[in-house]
């Protein structure tokens, strides 16, 4: 990677500001001055500014515990977004690999890799997705029969896939999924005549909710964890 491109990528300096500071000297490739911007920097270089070093241009991947009142949004004009709890150079480059609704909370994965932020999204690759949920009226044994099933929602051509239920009480359970459509829990259960009142997921694929994160707290994922999806 081009050591311009590389400072832009780790910072929040654009390429112009990049340069600027390249032919002021004061950037050093594993402690030796460099004011090329075409240098070549590896991944395991180490690039410092005015002696602070700069972390790698590695992809990242962060869980969050999404907290109620934040859409799953890099930019929202009416809320505030989860990127506000994030304290990281280049946000806008992060994005979110399964959305929240605002009323939800609890797991969401963050990432600048694109091809692994497919992985967990697209249907083809079975990635599964488990909630926590309370409903208004009780979970009929018919409702989780048509649920586990499959239920052909509004505007869909296809019904979804089948699922699975673990009923805790009457109105409260755990529901596995492998899809991601848009409001799908919650539609879900309209379609067979309840409403989900409270939904917080818990794990995606292998990956599972920190229970050290309080809501609005995240950390990077360990290398097992990306390595799952």
């Amino acid at each position: 990677m081009r050591l311009d491109k590389y400072l832009t990528t780790v910072t929040n300096l654009s390429r112009t500001e990049s340069k600027r500071i390249l032919k002021s000297n004061r950037v050093t490739v594993d402690g030796c001055h460099v004011t090329e911007p075409s240098t070549q920097v590896g991944e395991c270089a180490q690039v410092a500014i005015d002696g602070e070093p700069l972390r790698s241009a590695a992809a990242r991947y962060f869980m969050l515990n999404k907290p109620l009142g934040y859409v799953s949004a890099t930019k929202d004009k009416q809320h505030l977004t989860v990127l506000e709890w994030f304290d990281e150079d280049n946000l806008d480059r992060l994005h979110i690999a399964g959305r929240l609704d605002i009323d939800t909370t609890g797991l969401l994965l963050l990432t600048d890799d694109g091809q692994w932020s497919h992985r967990v999204t697209s249907p083809k690759h079975n990635c599964n997705k488990t909630y926590w949920l309370q409903t208004v009226d009780p979970i009929t044994d018919a409702a989780i029969e048509k649920i586990q099933q499959g239920i052909l929602l509004d505007n869909e051509k296809r019904a979804t896939k089948p699922a699975t239920i673990e009923l805790i009480d009457v109105q409260t359970a755990r529901l596995t999924i492998s899809e991601g459509k848009y409001h799908q829990v919650k539609r879900m259960f309209a379609a067979v005549g309840n409403k989900v009142e409270t939904l917080h997921r818990e794990q995606i694929g292998d990956i599972v909710l920190d229970k050290n994160l309080m809501p609005g707290e995240y950390r990077a994922l360990t290398e097992q964890e990306i390595g799952s999806i």
